[in-house]
């Protein structure tokens, strides 16, 4: 009986074993997140041609994932999208922006984020030759991320202009520049410009965006004093009140994989 027992024995473990579910990881905080990045030009301040938006646009791209972001959700925009077959990015186009982000909204319905990166006036930021206006970017928030948590980030001159008109409780903006300031690092030789260069950087070394914003502020404030850039351009950061509290739960991937 001793042998038909052990048989017995074996056979059941066998079932609670297959029964028994595979534990799997949680998806990230941002994995429900839809993201729209965007290189607004690829001329330098001089008049010639420029690579520093479109590196942004895709090193930025990819640091998004690093952070948790499915790739699934982020759209790439450039200027002169043939240029760039590798990471196949849409034509930068007011309109395009906001039906890519009304489509990944759609379905990734836990948050948004917007990046621009190009030129900027006291009107709004450039999106190849034209202006988009603080009041037409709130728009396309409205309609497309309405009150879900949405993070908004405008590398250029003088945006802190978006910061009145985008402000809500649920989003988070943070800008290159005061409002009446200019910022630096968009010539003709560039990588990037200063903000976005500074951006990647606290990118690595940050837990969540607000610590992000406070380590870019820093990185700027450096690489300005060290380049001799005058006035500084002081980078701008608001958070909404309801979004405040729940910034620290939204954890960047390599932090919160590494506390696993």
């Amino acid at each position: 009986m001793i042998r038909p027992l052990r048989l017995m024995l074996a056979a059941a473990l066998a079932l609670v074993v297959q029964a028994t579910p595979t534990p799997t990881l949680a998806a990230g905080p941002f994995e429900d997140w839809a993201a729209v990045v965007v290189a607004g030009d690829w001329h330098a301040h001089s008049g010639g041609p420029s690579e520093a938006f479109d590196n942004a646009r895709r090193d930025v791209s990819r640091a998004l994932t690093g952070m948790g972001f499915s790739p699934a959700n982020v759209r790439q925009f450039s200027v002169r999208p043939e240029r760039y077959r590798d990471t196949r990015p849409l034509k930068s186009d007011p309109k395009a922006i906001y039906e890519a982000l009304n489509e990944v909204a759609g379905r990734a319905t836990g948050g948004c984020l917007v990046y621009f990166s190009s030129h900027g006036a006291p009107q709004g930021v450039v999106v190849d030759q034209n202006l988009l206006a603080p009041a037409l970017l709130g728009a396309i928030l409205d309609r497309t991320c309405a009150n879900r948590p949405t993070i908004v980030v405008i590398s250029a001159c003088f945006s802190g202009v978006f910061i009145p008109e985008l402000a809500r409780p649920n989003r988070m903006i943070l800008t290159a520049a005061r409002p009446d300031r200019t910022s630096f690092g968009c010539g003709e030789s560039d990588k990037y410009p200063y903000f976005d260069d500074c951006f990647l950087q606290s990118a690595g070394a940050a837990h969540d965006f607000p610590e992000l914003a406070t380590l870019a502020q820093a990185c700027v404030a450096a690489r300005e004093l060290k380049e001799g850039m005058q006035p500084p351009s002081e980078p701008q950061v608001w958070i909404g009140a309801a979004l405040r509290p729940m910034l620290p739960l939204y954890t960047f991937e390599l932090h919160t994989a590494a506390s696993r």
